[in-house]
């Protein structure tokens, strides 16, 4: 097994530093004129946004990766996703971070919080 095929073991605490650092690369003057660039070119359409923001946040995301022991590229991101979505489940800090980060990438979604259904709604008003 090479040097790049050892994956650092996430830890809760290793996933926190990771997601804290990636956001704060993301506030960056220069990605953050990266990223306004990106979005007036796509407003608010979710196809465009994953077309233009997403790659800049995981060239972001990638470089933070790096930066702590994780495989360069596409790999690395992958394997980090994938660990880091069972601490998503279990800690919230975790997924208030990652979902700041979705944020940079993703439109503001509405939540239906009703158990009725649209058509339930309708016939009850």
């Amino acid at each position: 097994m090479s040097r790049s095929d050892v994956i650092p073991t996430l830890t809760l605490d290793l996933a926190k530093q990771i997601l804290t650092k990636t956001l704060e690369e993301l506030q960056k003057p220069d990605n953050v004129q990266k990223l306004e660039e990106a979005r007036d070119n796509v407003g608010n359409e979710m196809l465009k946004m994953m077309q233009y923001l997403f790659p800049i946040v995981m060239q972001v995301q990638m470089e933070v990766l790096k930066e702590f022991g994780y495989p360069e590229g596409r790999d690395g991101i992958i394997k980090f996703s994938q660990m880091l979505r069972n601490f998503e489940r279990d800690d919230n800090e975790i997924a208030r971070i990652h979902g700041l980060i979705k944020a940079f990438y993703l439109p503001p979604v509405s939540v239906h919080t009703t158990n009725e259904s649209p058509s339930d709604e309708k016939s009850s008003s």
